[in-house]
């Protein structure tokens, strides 16, 4: 279903934007709150640089946002309309949700940015690989 070559492949994975071959981050799990913008500064396959500016990732915040809304958008429609619990109930689950998914928000939204700036290039992966 994700293959390497497509955009949502590099986003859902956190690889590198433009060969697809090594993570982007130095922890893979989000989760470890510690580690959660640590990135590698280059691809090692195609030697990409991450950050393309000191502050490239501030625009990764605009992302957030939409990505945010959509999280809370399916707790609502979870919570409201599915179980048919009351707005106040709703308003604690999407707050909840919002609270558990940060750190996969952070990243999926720091993903979704740097592939906005890079693009798949199989010309880089067929030269690692003859």
């Amino acid at each position: 279903m994700l293959k390497k070559g497509n955009k949502l492949y590099s986003i859902l994975t956190g690889s590198c934007p433009t060969c697809h071959e090594e993570l982007m981050y130095k922890d893979k799990n989000p989760y470890h709150l510690g580690n959660i913008f640590k990135m590698h500064e280059r691809c090692s396959h195609c030697g990409t640089k991450y950050k393309i500016e000191p502050s490239f990732f501030y625009g990764s915040m605009y992302v957030s946002y939409g990505v945010g809304i959509a999280f809370a958008a399916a707790a609502f429609v979870m919570a409201f309309l599915v179980l048919g619990a009351t707005l106040i109930t709703t308003f604690i689950a999407i707050v909840l949700t919002l609270v558990v998914f940060l750190p996969l928000i952070i990243r999926l939204s720091r993903n979704i940015w740097i592939n906005l700036f890079f693009k798949y290039d199989n010309e880089a992966v067929k030269n690692l690989n003859p």
